[in-house]
């Protein structure tokens, strides 16, 4: 492009003005070592804006205001990874970490290992062309992911353009901080709004938002730590492509190794066990992987986790703190379970203010008593649970638990069936909340922006009380946009998500729909066997056992939820309302192989996922059940099959190696 003097000295001067900031930028965020103060930096991105506003046809792809946040996208693209990003192994202890060693020994003779963080955030790749950022995306299901480029563009650590005039991709952790996720909560309690129950789910939240001002708010950061196919930059370990990244100008993170037994393993390990609060963001383990590349080439992968690779999970962390109360809650089937309402304690990163106790006998042979010091642990660093009483710590003034018989909510007499509760009551308010919660959530209706809080909110102004309703909110448009929170756009693009569920698949409906023991699985078994939910109303109790994996319970109760009159009138308001009532056949590829056979899978697969699998079967026209029998016509095997292979070969199943099946689809 060709410019006059002064669009050639602008043209000048932003060039140098880029230059400036993206070296203050590295060394700010990736050396920590800052050589401009922050008066200096405001005043060279002040007068880059003027130039790029004056002439915006100058503006460059990698100019440092593109930090701010300035693109918005109607939707999330899906982008497929080159090469899968594989999740990693997990190991849990001292014993695992040494037999995962002993592994390894077996192919490599003294190996040496790098251990690093686990940054607990959510994974992300970038990819560049000619030294300049094209593409962020996030994992997803290992193949396919979602496009974030215009969230990731806001992150002051993600160089926009290299120093070296290269193609590559890179992958690592997007994450916030602790201090900014404090900051974070604190301004959404004073907005009254829902507060983020970890950084994890914060810096996700935030990745996930079409508005980039919104990401560029959150000062998310990165932390780089692999380089797929780093041979081809002449790499030969993985050490070597962490400096190589750094070098480049990645934010690698410092706390890195290379450990030579298993005994520095275990110091390293043991370090940063008692060192992790002191961080300044999450870590949830320590990541031990093969240093040499030629090595980890030849133990290969599984099909979901590398073989030379593995993560050290921290063990559940455990914090005592006083259990003030114990409330119950309904469910949507009526089961009543008791909670403890804690004095608000920090475990695993998260806030925990309420714990589950399971049932009423949990409480007593535990002997829990309200006002006790009590353990919190999270299990599986994910749900919180009360473990124990602290016995020693009583005062005398604790109280024991009575369980209640009438229901919290409404006060009708409860009914016990085994170590559970229940309100029988159908027009319990709290049976019905959560029934609407249950209709709307992702893997039943997936109505986009109804969240619990929405949903208990229209429920007690009384615009929603059964399914249909959903679908009757448009005629209440302009008295929903006056609520507080609310405007036109806000319930424009909801009003959009519930006219856009009109359109799912029959199994997602049968699953919102709440019918006892039939959770997503059986909905997509029964979608398949029948073509319209009229079919399957009709079906007798001996058509449904007949189905694979439709057992007794299952049809008794499928036959009592279709002989209740208000159950029938609810489904034909739906179908009135227009949502979809017939399976999705036109979406199955009529593949002669798979249409209407039934599929069992079997150990290990080398190049694709058992879900993905299972996926691509039903696409196909198959029908994937998990147990082998007479009816099954198909038992797809991977590395140590096990069980269900001898079974096959008894039976005589047709039986179709991995590369067969990927042949045949």
């Amino acid at each position: 492009m060709c410019y006059n003097n002064i669009g050639d000295n602008m043209k000048q001067r932003m060039d140098e003005i880029i230059e400036i900031l993206n070296k203050a930028n590295y060394e700010y965020y990736v050396l920590d070592n800052p050589t401009l103060t922050d008066q200096e930096y405001d005043r060279y991105m002040q007068e880059l804006t003027q130039i790029e506003q004056m002439h915006p046809e100058l503006k460059r792809s990698d100019s440092p205001t593109s930090r701010v946040g300035n693109e918005v996208v109607s939707e999330f693209k899906k982008v497929t990874h080159e090469i899968p990003m594989l999740s990693l192994g997990n190991v849990f202890n001292e014993s695992e970490i040494i037999a995962f060693d002993d592994r390894i020994k077996k192919e490599v003779k003294n190996p040496n290992y790098v251990c690093e963080l686990k940054i607990d955030g959510l994974s992300v790749s970038l990819i560049y062309e000619k030294g300049k950022f094209v593409r962020a995306a996030t994992r997803g299901d290992g193949v396919t992911g979602e496009d974030i480029t215009h969230n990731v563009k806001t992150i002051k650590n993600v160089p926009l353009t290299l120093p070296e005039d290269i193609d590559i991709e890179v992958r690592g952790e997007i994450y916030m901080s602790k201090e900014v996720f404090e900051a974070l909560n604190e301004n959404r309690k004073a907005e009254n709004k829902p507060i983020f129950a970890n950084p994890r789910n914060a810096a996700a939240g935030s990745v996930r938002q079409l508005d980039s001002k919104i990401a560029a708010s959150r000062n998310l950061e990165t932390f780089i730590y692999h380089l797929p196919d780093a041979k081809k930059y002449g790499i030969n370990t993985h050490y070597e492509a962490l400096m190589f990244m750094k070098k480049l100008g990645f934010n690698v993170n410092p706390n890195i190794e290379i450990v030579k037994n298993i005994s520095e393993l275990l110091q390293y390990i043991e370090k940063w066990t008692s060192k992790r609060s002191s961080l300044p963001y999450e870590i949830d383990g320590i990541v031990i992987k093969l240093n040499d590349l030629s090595m980890q080439e030849k133990l290969g992968f599984t099909s979901r986790t590398p073989r030379w690779a593995t993560a050290y999970k921290f063990p559940a962390e455990k914090v005592l703190t006083k259990l003030k109360d114990i409330k119950l809650s309904v469910g949507r089937t009526g089961q009543v379970t008791p909670n403890a309402i804690l004095e608000p304690v920090r475990v695993m990163g998260s806030i925990v203010s309420k714990a589950t106790l399971h049932n009423e006998d949990y409480i007593y042979s535990k002997d829990i008593r309200i006002g006790d010091v009590v353990s919190i642990i999270k299990a599986g660093d994910v749900i919180p649970r009360v473990e124990e009483a602290i016995i020693e710590r009583r005062t005398g003034k604790e109280q024991k638990f009575v369980m209640d018989t009438n229901c919290p909510i409404c006060k009708m007499p409860l009914t016990k069936k085994d170590a559970f509760y229940y309100c029988l009551n159908e027009k319990c308010d709290a049976r019905s909340i959560e029934k609407l919660i249950h209709f709307a959530s992702r893997d039943a209706m997936n109505i986009d922006g109804m969240g619990e809080q929405i949903i208990e909110d229209f429920y007690n102004m009384g615009y929603l009380s059964k399914y249909s309703d959903f679908y009757k909110l448009e005629n209440y448009k302009i008295e929903l946009m006056q609520l507080e929170g609310f405007g036109e756009k806000s319930i424009t693009n909801l009003l959009d998500s519930i006219e856009n569920t009109k359109k799912n698949s029959l199994d997602r409906l049968l699953f919102g729909l709440g019918i006892r023991h039939v959770g997503k699985k059986t909905a997509k078994i029964l979608s398949q066997h029948f073509s319209n939910i009229d079919l399957l109303i009709k079906a007798t109790y001996e058509q449904l056992i007949e189905i694979e994996d439709i057992g007794d319970i299952i049809a008794k109760s499928l036959i009592d939820y279709f002989s209740d009159e208000k159950n029938l009138n609810q489904i034909e308001q739906l179908k009135k309302l227009g949502l979809n009532m017939n399976s999705k056949i036109e979406e199955i590829n009529n593949n002669e192989n798979f249409i209407n056979k039934t599929f069992v899978l079997t150990g290990t697969l080398e190049n694709i996922t058992r879900e993905k699998a299972s996926e691509l079967i039903e696409q196909n026209g198959g029908i994937v059940t998990s147990s082998v029998s007479k009816k099954t016509d198909v038992v797809i095997v991977g590395a140590n099959p096990g069980s269900k292979y001898d079974k096959a070969k008894q039976l005589n199943i047709t039986i179709w190696e991995e590369q067969e099946f990927l042949n045949k689809i």
